[in-house]
């Protein structure tokens, strides 16, 4: 199979979802009248895109829970559980799960799970500021394979904010006071894992697609089979890394209020689906990926400040620096596909 370049797709890297270049409308085709639509799926998105961070980041670090593959099943498990019972109501629709289709994803699925596993790992062991200006590498390595592997070319705007990114991420790295080899391993691995994702995801739904009963793979089959599916992986990972031992032992999961808190972040990561789609219908993708990019700003700020992380005048302004290239990179990707 040819690998085919597609010049009306872009990536939200966070979430690792595929964002199509058009407006998306509801498959019942209802629409419900609220007022200022816009405003209101986006301050719900950029609430729910910064808040699993945040939660997660207090999970892991505050709780100093030491089990992040069983952090990632569970709220896998009750993502499966919400769309399966919004499914059962008829309130949204999903692709049944057949072998053939599963056949097709489970590679994918692969990349998936380990995105979300070293997200979870480097998360622990760097600040939310570093770890949001870390993730901008996964942007160049994704222009490196759309360039080798699809033949897409970027113009020069695209290359020069991916170099700030770089050298962001550099000097943050340098100038960081809670630097942790780690930590930035696992976030490199991440970096890589993400890009292979989104590069991977184009390939593949549209052969999934073919063994879909409408021909089309919506955002809720996506994450009933994303999810689903790295339900028994996720068990075998925390067999192989020896959490079962870790979770036998640890206090935590006596605490009510620990549930809850894991809970609360199960939901926040659905709920990104949810309002990254009614975002999406109610704006566009231009406007969608410039507000992803802002939104990191409030979103790195907020990690210092909560987190009292210990930094210096020159780590905040690589911080800033590489904050700034991601609303740079944003604008450059929106100006090239309007020239496309």
């Amino acid at each position: 199979m040819k690998m085919k370049p597609s010049t009306t797709e872009e990536h939200d890297m966070e979430n690792g979802k595929l964002v199509k270049d058009k407006e998306r409308t509801p498959r019942n085709g209802r629409v419900v009248n609220v007022p200022n639509q816009a405003l209101l799926s986006g301050l719900a998105y950029c609430f729910s895109s910064c808040g699993m961070i945040l939660v997660n980041k207090f999970v892991l670090s505050s709780y100093d829970f030491n089990a992040g593959i069983s952090l990632m099943l569970y709220q896998n498990l009750i993502s499966v559980a919400i769309v399966s019972v919004l499914s059962l109501l008829g309130l949204v629709s999903t692709e049944p799960l057949t072998w053939r289709l599963i056949k097709v994803w489970l590679p994918v699925n692969v990349i998936f799970v380990g995105m979300l596993i070293t997200s979870m790992f480097s998360l622990k062991y760097i600040n939310v500021a570093m770890v949001t200006v870390l993730k901008n590498v996964t942007n160049v390595i994704t222009a490196l394979g759309e360039m080798y592997l699809f033949k897409k070319h970027h113009d020069g705007r695209v290359w020069a904010a991916l170099f700030l990114m770089i050298i962001s991420a550099i000097t943050g790295g340098i100038t960081d006071l809670s630097f942790n080899a780690v930590g930035y391993a696992w976030q490199t691995l991440n970096c890589f894992l993400t890009a292979s994702y989104s590069l991977t995801l184009r390939r593949v739904m549209d052969t999934a697609k073919q063994f879909t009963k409408s021909g089309n793979l919506n955002e809720f089959s996506m994450v009933l089979l994303n999810n689903t599916l790295s339900l028994p992986l996720g068990i075998f990972l925390i067999v192989v890394f020896n959490e079962v031992d870790y979770l036998l032992t640890t206090p935590l999961l006596r605490l009510p209020s620990f549930w809850l808190v894991m809970t609360f972040s199960g939901i926040l990561g659905l709920a990104i689906s949810f309002t990254s789609m009614w975002f999406l219908h109610q704006t566009g993708a231009t406007t969608y990926s410039l507000v992803g990019s802002l939104n990191k700003i409030p979103l790195s700020f907020a990690g210092i400040l909560l987190f009292k992380v210990p930094t210096s005048l020159e780590n905040s302004a690589s911080i800033f620096f590489g904050l700034l290239a991601g609303v740079f990179f944003a604008r450059a990707k929106i100006r090239e596909r309007s020239q496309s």
